[in-house]
């Protein structure tokens, strides 16, 4: 029988220290690059934040995304999803399958389509291509098919009975201003000061919008905003 002593497992540790260096350096290298991957996703999802909230108001947002490239789009519809709570990935490209990104919540796996028109309508066929391309991946699942301008009313159709929900245009400005990332649109006033006449004004402060005169700071008069 071998007997084996504590000092002869400390010497073989020792000895093949180089080796538990190199494992232990392998594990904290990829502790760190996990560390840092989620740090540079934060960052580079604040830029787009901070680069999305300068395009203004709902009033102008339409008129920019329809200026954007279908990739730079594509990417747009991404980061909105993944403001909603989706883990989004993008498959779009000349490869993509009728798919073009892939949003997973809850356990589930939805498919978007994306096409940036300026003044064309997304045909019946379009949504038809889409659906064949889904339609074999629907079984726990739903998909989104988004644009920036309108469906003829055949694609409406075609889609009232299938688990595919068109985002125009307009319901597209409803899932941005939901998902936060947009300045909050305050309407302007045509109401005057009460005190001394001047104009009310939109202004921002620490505890969110409100009217000032425009006369401020020699008159202080405030409205609050309500929604």
């Amino acid at each position: 029988m071998i007997k084996i002593t504590f000092k002869q497992i400390i010497d073989s540790f020792i000895q093949l220290w180089p080796l538990w260096a190199c494992f232990g350096g392998i594990i904290i290298f990829r502790v760190l690059l996990l560390l840092g991957e989620r740090k540079l996703d934060k960052y580079f999802n604040k830029r787009k934040l901070r680069k999305y909230q300068n395009w203004g108001t709902e009033q102008d947002v339409l008129i920019k995304l329809k200026a954007l490239h279908p990739k730079e789009f594509e990417e747009f519809i991404a980061f909105l999803f993944s403001k909603l709570g989706y883990k989004t990935e993008i498959i779009g490209g000349p490869r993509d399958g009728g798919i073009d990104v892939i949003a997973r919540k809850d356990g589930k796996t939805n498919y978007i389509q994306c096409k940036k028109y300026i003044s064309s309508k997304v045909s019946l066929s379009a949504v038809r291509d889409f659906y064949g391309a889904i339609a074999n991946k629907l079984a726990n699942s739903k998909s989104f098919f988004v644009t920036t301008n309108t469906f003829t009313l055949e694609a409406e159709n075609f889609a009232e009975d299938k688990p595919i929900e068109l985002i125009d245009g307009f319901t597209l400005l409803k899932y941005i201003k939901m998902a936060g990332i947009l300045k909050e649109e305050i309407p302007q006033s045509n109401k005057t000061c009460p005190l001394c006449g001047g104009k009310l004004v939109a202004r921002k402060g620490k505890s969110g919008y409100f009217y000032g005169c425009s006369n401020y700071p020699n008159c202080k008069f405030t409205k609050n905003y309500k929604k």
